[in-house]
């Protein structure tokens, strides 16, 4: 079976072909990140008539690669939610659009999920169940993974998001965005022990939650103190920025593990699998590496072209196609953030 798989969640247009071997035809992104740069973020109105712009033109360039017609595929799939509205819309009116004149079953995915079955189709068999953790510029969340269609929700950011900390605190030290690669450059000539960063939540054990709005603040403070700064004129050393990438870095990945711990331990699972854009962080990758080796439990990272945005792992559609799970064209884009 070959599924043509959409994602338009966010500022990624992207369509792969995929087997029910897990056997990748074809893969194409469409990157936004020149378009929001100037802005240090994503702005939803920019992203969404970019993919309207992007999403006929890469389709077809999917199936092109794949060497493939509308007519030879099985199904169609899209990620449905979480979102923005307005991005999410582009690509369920598409897939709709292209089952309705193919008569194709259509699938929808959740972009959260397909995150962990990144890890799935990195690692060429079952991986099921772990500890899935989604770490990415909208959504830093924990969930016990029993089966690919079955989540449950374990906890989650109450604030913002990993990724879209690293944003907002490449902003304040004059760093190019996206912000996660830029921290992570100035990071590596700098030292993590140069400033002492709170860890949020970290130290609760039985709460399974994030917290990185302090720790932004904290930054702040570091840099330029209370009150409304002009970031531009603090004339910050390439020292001094390094030390503070560096000393922030830590802070959150610090986070990141021992709630990864944490998870492990309240569930009784012992596989933690990890996707999302700051899943391809070096540092995180490593410390992650160290602590299942020291800890023994098995860890899954999605590789690193699978952890941003794609719709390779949009692959999960065929865990839903044999559960029975196709929708109509009455399927709707359920936008918004996963906070609980």
């Amino acid at each position: 079976m070959r599924i043509l798989t959409l994602e338009t969640t966010c500022d990624e247009t992207a369509a792969a072909v995929v087997t029910d071997e897990l056997v990748v035809l074809s893969s194409v992104v469409a990157s936004q990140d020149q378009l929001h740069q100037r802005f240090s973020g994503v702005v939803p109105e920019i992203a969404a008539r970019a993919h309207v712009e992007r999403i006929l033109p890469v389709i077809d360039e999917a199936l092109k690669r794949a060497s493939l017609q509308l007519a030879d595929l099985d199904a169609i799939a899209v990620a449905n939610t979480p979102g923005l509205a307005g991005s999410l819309l582009v690509g369920v009116v598409a897939a709709k659009t292209l089952c309705a004149a193919t008569g194709k079953p259509l699938v929808a995915i959740n972009h959260l999920y397909a995150h962990i079955y990144a890890c799935r189709m990195a690692a060429q068999r079952d991986i099921f169940p772990c500890v899935g953790l989604i770490v990415s510029g909208g959504h830093t969340s924990l969930y016990r993974c029993d089966a690919p269609t079955d989540f449950h929700y374990l906890g989650g950011t109450i604030d913002d998001a990993a990724g879209e900390a690293f944003d907002k605190v490449a902003a304040m030290l004059g760093l190019s965005y996206p912000g996660g690669p830029a921290i992570s450059r100035a990071a590596e000539r700098g030292n993590p022990r140069a400033f002492h960063f709170p860890r949020g939540l970290a130290g609760d054990r039985e709460n399974l939650n994030f917290s990185f709005s302090g720790l932004k603040t904290a930054v702040r403070y570091a840099i330029a103190g209370p009150g409304k700064p002009d970031f531009s004129r603090v004339g910050l050393t390439s020292e001094q920025i390094a030390d503070l990438a560096a000393s922030f870095q830590a802070a959150v990945i610090d986070s990141l593990v021992a709630k990864s711990l944490a998870a492990l331990e309240k569930t009784g699972l012992s596989t933690l699998c990890v996707g999302g854009g700051v899943a391809a962080n070096r540092l995180l990758r490593e410390k992650l590496t160290a602590v299942a080796r020291d800890r023994s439990f098995e860890l899954h990272i999605a590789p690193p072209e699978l952890c941003t945005d794609n719709a390779v792992m949009g692959a999960i559609a065929f865990e839903l196609l044999r559960a029975g799970k196709t929708e109509t064209l009455d399927l709707d884009a359920l936008p918004g953030l996963v906070r609980h």
